[in-house]
This record gives structure tokens, sequence and C-alpha cells, in this order.
């Protein structure tokens, strides 16, 4: 199963950061669309965040698990970037929730 962890923070609850662990295992390795589908929307929001938009924060990348937290408070582009990436995933989710489960977590 994927679980997409997704800490949204503050009144607006604005996403701050997300991790992103496990595997569809619902074909071979390089096949498996879930996983392609998942992983697509978060390396891009993650490669977007770091590369494009510059913002400053913790984060890895390990076979199956992708972490982000930003270090400075979210604005209205990094929204903009995570909310497209967690529309994907939901919707990826809505095909097969025994399969990829997004969960909400507020933070402080």
């Amino acid at each position: 199963m994927i679980v997409a962890e997704v800490y949204t923070q503050g009144k607006g609850g604005k996403i701050v950061g997300f991790d992103i662990n496990g595997h569809a295992n619902t074909a071979p390795r390089g096949f498996d669309i879930y996983c392609a589908g998942v992983s697509s929307l978060s390396q891009s929001a993650f490669l977007c965040i770091k590369d494009h938009l510059k913002r400053d924060f913790d984060g890895s990348a390990a076979g199956g698990h992708l972490k982000m937290t930003l270090k400075t408070p979210p604005d209205d582009l990094t929204e903009a970037v995570f909310q497209t990436m967690l529309i994907g995933i939901k919707e990826i989710a809505n095909l097969d929730p025994k399969i990829v489960k997004v969960k909400i977590i507020p933070q402080g």
C-alpha cells in the first residue's frame, strides 16, 4: 500500500509538507501504474519547490519513500504546487482505496 501523509498548518490549513511511503505491488517493478502516478506527482512537487520556487525545506528520497517539509511558512505558490499534487493523488486513491491511502494531518 502507498500511504500519502499531507501535513497542514495554521488557520487556513495550508500544506507545509508531505511524506509518501510504500509500494502498490499491483504489477512488476517499473510497470505499476499506481506507483508511477503517485511518484510522478510527488516528485514533480518536490522538484518544483526545490528547483523552481527555491524554497528551503527538509527532505529525503530513497526507495519508495519521499518526504518534504518546508522550513519557511507556506505561501500561495507552494500551496498551488502542493494542492495540485494532492488533487492528483486523491484521484488515484479513488480508483482503489486499498492500494493508495491519503491522510491529511494538521500540525500544531
